[in-house]
């Protein structure tokens, strides 16, 4: 095998993603001239998700349909979290949530009620779970006596990437007779928050602000760059980083006869053995691909 060659397309591979990466920032003249890509890097840009191959229904020899958890107070899942502030910092650099809230309100992403996908909500259909509005004591007393409520006995609060504590991920791990090995499809990405009316208490209860079909987002999550720390050069993809399974995940329902209950619905007030069931049925997937195997 002639080495030199390997090397020689491996750097062209790599060079409209460098391209990219590094945004004009080296040929820029002037400021407003950074992330505006020149028409050399255009013409050799054929930047673009990898699509999914077609899989027949036939070939699917065995699957499992798990929901987990990933929470953003563990350090592998920064990227997905911050940036949580985007005064002070570039276009181009956005968390996962911001991605998504954009796209959802300009009508780019279509969002579900819940993760089996049968219900659509519209971005209106979203205000009460994004934000509130409250009225303090002093505003009440004006509204008793006819007076029109001062802008100051007003609050105001929002849900923020900065609130955002998890998200939620529906995928499926299947067994390609066809190709002869395990794989995993994403499916559906929910981020989960505390209910905004009730944000400031000490423990406000969770919940799940809508539920977005991952195959229709990857467009979109492969337009936006995740930071990475080891290299700022080469940046990610969103739909690289949660396609290549680069976070750490717990599982809290698997498909079951029991209409997909959850773990902590007959595993509760235990969190070790909630979590020692989760890596049970992480385990019962990797027995099952190695069985696979035996004879």
């Amino acid at each position: 095998m002639n080495w030199k060659n390997v090397f020689i397309m491996g750097a062209v591979a790599l060079l409209p993603a460098s391209m990219m990466a590094q945004a004009n920032i080296l040929n820029a003249k002037k400021p407003e001239e950074i992330g505006v890509r020149t028409e050399a890097q255009k013409a050799v840009d054929n930047d673009t998700y990898l699509e999914y191959g077609y899989t027949d229904d036939r070939d699917i020899l065995w699957s499992k349909t798990l929901w987990e958890t990933i929470d953003l107070d563990e350090r592998v899942n920064f990227p997905l979290y911050y940036p949580t502030d985007t005064l002070d910092i570039g276009s181009d650099r956005r968390s996962l949530y911001h991605v998504l809230l954009k796209n959802i309100k300009n009508g780019k992403l279509e969002v579900y009620a819940d993760s089996y996908f049968t219900e659509k909500r519209k971005f209106d259909d979203l205000t009460a779970s994004l934000q509130k509005t409250d009225t303090l004591d002093f505003g009440y007393e004006q509204l008793n006596a006819g007076e029109q409520v001062s802008e100051e006995y007003i609050t105001r609060r929002s849900i923020t990437a900065a609130d955002i504590e998890q998200y939620l991920i529906k995928g499926i791990w299947y067994f390609d007779k066809r190709l002869g090995e395990l794989k995993y499809r994403l499916l559906g990405i929910a981020p989960r928050v505390p209910d905004v009316n009730f944000i400031d208490d000490e423990n406000p209860d969770m919940v799940d602000l809508f539920w977005v079909w991952y195959p229709d987002a990857r467009e979109i999550l492969h337009e936006a760059k995740v930071f990475n720390q080891r290299n700022s050069a080469q940046p990610i993809s969103f739909d690289m980083l949660l396609n290549s399974r680069r976070f750490n995940a717990v599982i809290f329902k698997e498909d079951n006869v029991h209409g997909d209950r959850k773990i902590d619905d007959y595993i509760s007030d235990n969190a070790l053995f909630q979590l020692l069931e989760a890596k049970r049925i992480k385990e019962t997937i990797r027995d099952r691909e190695q069985d696979m195997w035996a004879y």
